[in-house]
C-alpha cells in the first residue's frame, strides 16, 4: 500500500510512519520538519500551504492519506489565520489534488475533542452534537464536513477519527493546552516535582501513541459500512483522573507520588480535565480499540518517552 501522511514529522506521525513501514507499506512522509524517520521512507520537506509541496508528494499517486498536518489547538487560537491556511485551506486544496491524482484514495482525518466544544455536555457518545467553541475546533469541525462531502461525491473513501489525549509527547512547546497530560510522564521519570494546573479529580481521555497509531492503520482497511454517515467517530478512549495517573506513573517509575502538587487552572480544567463519561459504540464495533488498562496505558507512554 502506498500511503502519503502529513504531519509525519510529529509525535503521532512518527509513530505512524514507523509502524506503518514496518509492516512493508510504502511510505511518503510530508512534513515542515522531518526527524527521525526509518531508512526507506520518502520524504518531502515543506509546508502544506504550498501547491509545489504538495504536488511533490502526489506525484507517484497513493493508494491512502493520512492527514495530521495541524496548527494545534492553542498556536490556532493565537494565530487563526495560520489555523485557517492549514487547517482548512491547504487540507481542502489538498483533498482536491489527491482526489485527481488518485482513485478515491483512503484518506484517514485526524480530528479532535475539540469538535465538542467546552464545557462539554454531561455525556458525550455518537450522537452528541459538535458545538466547538475554539479556533481549532472549529475548523476541524469544518473539515470533518469536508472529508464526508468528498466521499459523499466519490472522490475519497474518508474516515475521520476524533482524537483525546495522546500520552506521552515530548517535553517540548508543542502549542498545546494539554501539555501537561504528557509533562508529568517526563517530571516524574526524572523524579522531578511537577505543579499539575488541573485539579486531582480532574478528568481526562486518554490513549498512549503507540495505540493511536494502530487505530490509525486499522482505518486504512475499514469497512466504512460500519461508520455513521459523516464518517466520523471519536476514538476509544480511557477516561482517567489525574491523581489516578499520577500514582500509577510514579509507581512505574518508583518515585513518590507526593512529587505532583495540584494547583488548578479554571480554564484549563474546564476545557482539558472535565471530560464526562464517554461511549463509543460505533467505533468500537468498528474495531477501534484503547489501551485496555491505566497500567498498560502508562507503560506504553513511559516506553516512547525521549
Amino acid at each position: 500500500m502506498r500511503v502519503i501522511v502529513t504531519g509525519a514529522g510529529g509525535f503521532v506521525g512518527r509513530e505512524i510512519v514507523s509502524q506503518l513501514f514496518s509492516r512493508g507499506n510504502d511510505v511518503m512522509a510530508l512534513d515542515r520538519v522531518l526527524p527521525g524517520l526509518p531508512d526507506g521512507v520518502e520524504q518531502v520537506a515543506g509546508d502544506l500551504s504550498d501547491p509545489a509541496v504538495r504536488a511533490e508528494a502526489l506525484a507517484n499517486g497513493c493508494d491512502a492519506i493520512i492527514h495530521l498536518a495541524t496548527v494545534p489547538g492553542g498556536a490556532a487560537e493565537a494565530d487563526p489565520v495560520a489555523s485557517r491556511r492549514i487547517n482548512v485551506d491547504a487540507m481542502y486544496d489538498f483533498m482536491l489534488e489527491a482526489a485527481e491524482v488518485a482513485s478515491c484514495p483512503r484518506f484517514v482525518y485526524a480530528s479532535s475533542i475539540a469538535v465538542y466544544g467546552d464545557p462539554f455536555p454531561d455525556h458525550v457518545d455518537d450522537a452528541t452534537p459538535l458545538s466547538p467553541k475554539m479556533i481549532y475546533g472549529g475548523h476541524k469541525a469544518m473539515m470533518e464536513d469536508a472529508v464526508a462531502m468528498f466521499s459523499n461525491r466519490g472522490l475519497l473513501d474518508g474516515v475521520t477519527v476524533r482524537l483525546s489525549g495522546i500520552l506521552a509527547r515530548p517535553k517540548a512547546p508543542s502549542g498545546l493546552k494539554s501539555a501537561f497530560m504528557s509533562n508529568i510522564f517526563h517530571a516524574l521519570k526524572a523524579n522531578e516535582r511537577f505543579t499539575c494546573p488541573v485539579s486531582a479529580h480532574g478528568l481526562i481521555w486518554a490513549q498512549s501513541v503507540a495505540c493511536c497509531a494502530r487505530n490509525f492503520l486499522h482505518a486504512l482497511d475499514l469497512d466504512v459500512t460500519l461508520l455513521p454517515p459523516t464518517r466520523a467517530v471519536a476514538l476509544p478512549a480511557q477516561r482517567i483522573a489525574m491523581k489516578a495517573l499520577a500514582e500509577e506513573i510514579a509507581r512505574q517509575c518508583g518515585v513518590s507520588p507526593e512529587l505532583v502538587n495540584y494547583v488548578p487552572d479554571h480554564a484549563l480544567e474546564v476545557a482539558f480535565a472535565a471530560q464526562p463519561p464517554l461511549a463509543t459504540p460505533l467505533a468500537d464495533k468498528a474495531g477501534f480499540v484503547h489501551d485496555g488498562s491505566l497500567e498498560a496505558l502508562v507503560t506504553s507512554a513511559l516506553a516512547t518517552l525521549k
